[in-house]
């Protein structure tokens, strides 16, 4: 008999299409279509030791480098909401803040978390527009972040 996955204990890997964003104590659970480029990439230095009996190099980790993170939100009716979060930029004055991008599960519980530090959001793009189009509007915002921090549900 197959299993149907109802016994206890059973191990199935998450979906991905339930999440919410958190902008902090205002805007929270914000609902994005789409979510990418949660990276990080430890940079590699090479190294020449000069008493080294081999010809060669050694690798080493150098600095982390974190990629920019993509949203995409349909646009609705009189909501500016990533546009009023990009204009909190003004000249070198950033208002940094600490994003979570949350994984849920059917009961709409925490199963994963990613926090987002000192982030701020870097670009903002508008929908393009066709006349013989009958897809909905999307804006995409990108986010620049200094740190993440992955945490699990319990």
């Amino acid at each position: 008999m197959a299993d149907n996955g109802s016994t206890q204990g059973a191990t199935w890997p998450l979906p991905k299409f339930r999440f919410e964003v958190d902008f902090g104590t205002t805007l929270k659970g914000i609902a994005f279509q789409e979510v990418s480029g949660m990276e990080v990439e430890n940079q590699v230095v090479e190294y020449r030791k000069s008493n080294n009996l081999l010809f060669s190099i050694q690798k080493m980790p150098g600095i982390v480098k974190y990629g920019n993170i993509t949203m995409k939100r349909g646009i609705f009716t009189n909501d500016n909401t990533l546009q009023n979060l990009h204009e909190e930029i003004k000249m070198n004055l950033i208002k940094r803040r600490t994003i979570l991008i949350k994984l849920l599960d059917e009961a709409g519980n925490v199963t994963m978390q990613w926090q987002l530090n000192n982030a701020w959001p870097t670009k903002i793009t508008g929908t393009d527009l066709k006349s013989d189009g009958n897809e909905v509007a999307v804006e995409t915002m990108e986010i620049a972040y200094e740190q993440i921090t992955i945490t699990n549900g319990g």
